[in-house]
């Protein structure tokens, strides 16, 4: 047997209230000294160095192809601990299933929590975790009810397991993990109510071919439009090699299609709020049972699905199912790497006159050439210069 490994890894910063008191001038305003006699001593210290921050603990490093999830895990007992996924987190509080079905409220282990990480929050809908069933944990799956989720059994999650297929934004400078273990994303539009956005499509795009998630664009409400009305913009992602399915969850248009690519797939179903992703999935699997509801007066949806959650398919397979996106700021992605992340815009990198043409003021720049001369579509040009010098 191994011994374990002791690692020096690097922990948040310290949020504890500052010893030193440095706010004289308001107390004497206030209380004219009248607490100075409280006050036995004070420390005078310098700030927490990095070294303070750093602890060891036992564990070993992961090697993960993606910058997703923690790079290390830390060690634990085989015999007391369960592995399972997450349903979906509610603050704190994580819902997981184990292999043998049984659900669990689980709170998160501290040295999970305060590890220095980017990002925003330890666990996300879709991780695999080990974790450690509290005393009172029911030995069968009798008794829970899993349809509702119902919740009968508490455990501590021990350690997340690798991950990959991440879907990420950058929320206030941090990364925001949406979900994770997935291999396929489909990305739903709709046609009109609310209007169509393509520059939303091609974000997830850029973030799908980053990861590499198969991406899958889903266009849903097509009975509200005249479908030569939407040709244009769907040969151009068609060119590109992009699956697209036209979908209508009033008449049922194209739901068998879209319910042959979620068969024993794990999936993620993002968009707009307002695109009808819950109605969508009703209607593949009404056993699903989603919260739906009407558009609303400001036409840009009402935000029904509040949390990510991942559901079983009773047809085999999974999907996550996540809350509408007003805005999606691309996470980890530098401006240089933007231009190869365009599927349509990467064959003419080559052919400029500057190698390092950023292929927005230069000269002889073959990107700007095939724009104008209608080779390559000027609206997916615009939204290069919007990603790479506004959003990134």
């Amino acid at each position: 047997m191994k011994k374990p490994k002791k690692l020096r890894v690097t922990f948040r910063k310290n949020r504890s209230k500052r010893t030193r008191i440095d706010n004289w001038t308001q107390r004497f305003e206030k209380h004219d000294f009248e607490e100075e006699s409280e006050i036995s001593a004070e420390r005078i210290v310098g700030g927490k160095s990095e070294l303070s921050r750093r602890r060891t603990v036992i564990g070993k490093w992961v090697d993960s192809n993606e910058k997703y999830g923690f790079n290390i895990q830390p060690e634990v007992n085989n015999e007391t601990v369960l592995s399972g996924r997450v349903l979906c987190v509610h603050g704190a509080s994580s819902i997981v299933q184990t292999e043998d079905g049984r659900i669990f409220q689980c709170v998160t282990r501290r040295i999970l929590k305060t590890l220095s990480t980017e990002q925003r929050q330890p666990i996300v809908t879709g991780d695999c975790v080990l974790i450690r069933p509290a005393k009172n944990t029911v030995d069968s799956v009798g008794g829970v009810n899993e349809t509702a989720n119902e919740v009968v059994n508490e455990a501590m999650i021990e350690r997340v397991e690798p991950r990959h297929g991440s879907i990420s934004r950058e929320s206030k400078h941090r990364k925001h993990v949406i979900v994770t273990n997935v291999d396929q994303i489909l990305i739903v539009a709709s046609a009109d109510q609310p209007a169509f956005k393509p520059n939303l499509i091609d974000r997830l795009l850029l973030t799908a071919e980053q990861t590499g998630v198969k991406p899958i664009i889903c266009i849903n409400k097509i009975d509200l439009v005249d479908k030569a009305e939407l040709q244009p913009i769907i040969g151009v992602y068609a060119q590109m090699g992009y699956k697209i399915i036209l979908l209508s969850a009033e008449t049922g248009f194209g739901m068998e299609r879209l319910r042959q690519q979620l068969i024993d797939r794990e999936s993620v179903v993002t968009g707009q709020s307002g695109v009808g992703k819950s109605s969508l999935l009703n209607m593949i699997d009404p056993a699903l049972n989603l919260r739906v509801a009407d558009l609303g007066s400001t036409q840009k949806g009402q935000h029904t699905t509040t949390t990510t959650e991942l559901h079983h398919l009773s047809f085999g397979g999974f999907v996550v199912d996540t809350p509408g996106l007003r805005q999606f700021m691309l996470w980890n992605i530098i401006p240089e790497e933007v231009f190869g992340l365009f599927r349509d815009l990467r064959p003419y990198e080559n052919r400029c006159r500057f190698p390092d043409c950023t292929h927005s003021h230069e000269d002889d720049c073959a990107v700007k050439n095939a724009v104008a001369e209608g080779r390559l579509d000027l609206r997916r040009y615009e939204s290069y210069l919007a990603i790479r010098y506004k959003n990134c």
